[in-house]
C-alpha cells in the first residue's frame, strides 16, 4: 500500500510540477517573459487548486481505489493531448486539466497511508509517501528540462504522460481501500465537522501557505538561476536540482521520523519553519555573490522548505477523521496550490525587477511568519 500510493503521487507530482522545467525554454527559445513563462508553467497547479476539494469529497463517499485509478488514467490521456496539441494556449489549458486530473493522488493516497498504519508509525510511513512530490520534481528536473532543451515542450510532457499510465496500472493491481468504521446511522457527510470548535486545522492550514512560498521559489526558479546567472548547462543545472529534490525526499522521512519519536506533528514543525528562514536568508545574501557556497545552500533550502508537508498533511488526517480527511486534505492542498500558483508569475516579475538574491531573501518572510502560527499548544496526544 505504502509503495502504491507513494508511486502514484510521485507520478502525479511529475504532471503538477514538472512544467516549471519547462521555464528556461518558453523564455528563450520561444520569446516568452519570465512572468508569462512563469503563467505557462502554473497552469497545471491551478487546476490542481479547482480540482482538490472535490476529488477529496469523492475520496470520502466512495474510497481511494477508484478515485486513483481514475485520476491517473485521466491524466494519461489529457497528457497525450497536450503532447500532441499545435497550439501554446492549448498546450497550457491541456496540462492544466492534466494536473486538475493529477490532484485525485493528494487525498486518496495521503488516506491509504493513514488507513493502513497506526499512529506511532504513521509520521514515518507519511512521510515516506511525501517523499513522492520532491522525488517527482526530480524526476521532472533531470528528464523535463533536458528532453525540453532537445526535443521540444510537447515531447517533454510525455514524460508525465507516460508515469500517469504506470502509475494507474499499478494501483490497479495492488492497492484496496484501507478499513474505515462504519458511520453512524442517521447521520449526514456533515457530521463530525472537525473545523467546529477550535481553529487548529485552520491554523495549519496558514501555517503551510506561508511555508509553501520559499519551496516554490526555490523549485520554480532554481533551475533558471543555475543556467541564468551562473551560466550551467541545463543538463547540470537539472543534475543538481535533482539531487536537492533527493535530499528534500530524505528530509520528509527524517521529519516524519522524528515526529514519531517525539510524540507531536507540530513541534518539528515549527522546527522547520525557523530552519527554513535562516537558510533562504543566506540563499539570498550569497545567491548574487558568485560564491560557491550559494549552491550548497539551494541544496539545503529545497530540503528543509518540503520537510513541513508531511507533518502537516499527516496532521489533518489524524485530527479530521475517516469520514472528513478527504475534505479536510483537499482544503489542504487546495490552499497551498493556490498559492504556488502564483509564486511562479510573481516571482518571475521579483526576478525581474531586483534579481534573485532579492527574490530568495523576500521568500525567507514567509516562514517567520509561520512559525508563531504553528498550534502548538491546541495539539492532542496522538492515537
Amino acid at each position: 500500500m505504502l509503495g502504491a500510493s507513494t508511486l502514484a503521487q510521485a507520478c502525479a507530482a511529475i504532471m503538477m510540477h514538472g512544467p516549471a522545467f519547462l521555464i528556461p525554454v518558453l523564455h528563450q527559445r520561444l520569446g516568452l517573459s519570465l512572468a508569462q513563462a512563469g503563467l505557462v508553467a502554473a497552469a497545471p497547479t491551478v487546476g490542481v487548486m479547482v480540482a482538490l476539494v472535490a476529488w477529496g469529497a469523492v475520496t470520502d463517499a466512495y474510497g481511494e481505489r477508484i478515485v486513483l485509478i481514475t485520476g491517473l488514467a485521466g491524466t494519461a490521456v489529457l497528457g497525450l493531448g497536450a503532447v500532441l496539441a499545435g497550439d501554446l494556449v492549448l498546450f497550457a489549458v491541456l496540462i492544466g486539466l492534466a494536473g486538475a486530473s493529477a490532484a485525485s493522488a493528494n487525498s486518496a493516497s495521503g488516506r491509504v497511508v493513514v488507513g493502513w498504519f497506526p499512529p506511532e508509525r504513521r509520521g514515518l510511513a507519511m512521510g515516506i509517501r511525501q517523499m513522492a512530490q520532491p522525488a517527482g520534481v526530480g524526476i521532472a528536473a533531470i528528464s523535463i528540462a533536458v528532453v525540453a532543451q532537445h526535443r521540444g515542450i510537447h515531447a517533454a510532457i510525455a514524460v508525465p504522460t507516460v508515469a500517469a499510465a504506470v502509475a494507474a496500472v499499478v494501483v490497479a493491481l495492488v492497492v484496496i481501500d484501507p478499513p474505515r468504521p462504519t458511520r453512524p446511522a442517521g447521520t449526514s457527510r456533515s457530521h463530525g465537522n472537525p473545523y467546529r470548535g477550535d481553529g487548529y486545522l485552520a491554523r495549519i492550514h496558514g501555517v503551510s501557505v506561508l511555508l509553501v512560498v520559499p519551496q516554490f521559489v526555490v523549485w520554480t526558479f532554481a533551475l533558471v538561476w543555475l543556467v541564468q546567472d551562473r551560466d550551467w548547462s541545463a543538463a547540470a543545472a537539472g543534475a543538481v536540482v535533482a539531487v536537492a529534490q533527493i535530499f528534500g525526499a530524505l528530509g520528509r522521512i527524517a521529519a516524519g521520523q522524528l515526529s514519531d519519536v517525539v510524540g507531536s506533528r507540530m513541534r518539528p514543525l515549527r522546527w522547520v519553519a525557523v530552519a527554513a528562514a535562516a537558510v533562504m536568508l543566506l540563499l539570498g545574501v550569497t545567491a548574487g555573490t558568485g560564491w560557491w557556497v550559494a549552491v550548497p545552500l539551494m541544496v539545503v533550502a529545497t530540503m528543509l522548505t518540503v520537510a513541513d508537508n508531511g507533518l502537516a498533511f499527516t496532521a489533518v488526517a489524524e485530527r479530521a477523521g475517516p469520514f472528513w480527511s478527504g475534505r479536510a486534505l483537499g482544503i489542504q492542498n487546495t490552499a497551498q496550490f493556490l498559492t504556488s500558483s502564483l509564486v511562479p508569475p510573481l516571482g518571475g516579475l521579483a526576478v525581474a525587477a531586483a534579481g534573485f538574491s532579492w527574490a530568495f531573501a523576500l521568500a525567507a518572510l514567509f516562514p517567520i511568519l509561520a512559525a508563531p502560527l504553528v498550534p502548538v499548544a491546541g495539539e492532542r496526544e496522538l492515537a
